[in-house]
């Protein structure tokens, strides 16, 4: 993962998420952790509103690096990209990050270079990262399940007619609307 700028996510750590590696045995430890709600209410310009994500970190200590391995397994609270109200997403995913030691910038965004003077971690933001990318590519309420007024609003100044709606032609049901309305110029 690229290093973000300080001023994009900022994170209230806490100590939970904070391994002090340096007196760790070169070998595997496991660590486990609890992502509650306010985890994602100390973030600045967090897209996840509330969660309850386990996340279990397998780190490998070797001498010049560190390998992590994380479980990730839970559900978190967002907003949906159709009427805006909360809608409750599972989150499962298995990710590897490396830690390695020096100065120079990765490119690659599963190694994240350490100061060499380094001696603890913080996962705070990896852990959020990696909720987020595990996120799928659209937030949505099952069918029917949207904000019913929203949804008029939307039909009434977008012109489209509503994903929402049940029945019509199985061939138009994964069909964005706006394409559907498409098809009928001439």
């Amino acid at each position: 993962m690229l290093p973000l700028p300080s001023n994009f996510l900022a994170v209230k750590t806490k100590r939970e998420f904070i391994i002090p590696f340096v007196g760790l045995k070169i070998g595997f430890h496991d660590f486990s952790f609890e992502v509650r709600d306010s985890f994602f209410e100390a973030l600045d310009y967090s897209i996840i509103e509330k969660g309850n994500v386990k996340v279990d970190l397998r780190l490998e200590k070797k001498e010049t690096m560190l390998i992590g391995e994380f479980l990730i397994d839970g559900k978190v609270l967002t907003a949906c990209d159709r009427c805006s109200d909360e809608v409750e997403v599972p989150v499962k995913g298995n990710f590897r990050l490396i830690y390695k030691f020096g100065d120079e910038e990765s490119e690659d965004e599963t190694l994240i270079v350490l100061p060499p003077d380094s001696y603890e971690l913080d996962f705070s933001q990896n852990i959020y990262e990696l909720i987020t990318v595990s996120l799928p590519t659209r937030l949505v309420h099952e069918a029917g399940k949207c904000n019913e007024e929203m949804i008029a609003l939307l039909e009434k100044y977008s012109g489209a007619p509503s994903v929402e709606k049940e029945g019509g032609d199985d061939d138009d049901d994964d069909v964005d609307p706006m394409w559907s309305a498409l098809k009928n110029l001439n």
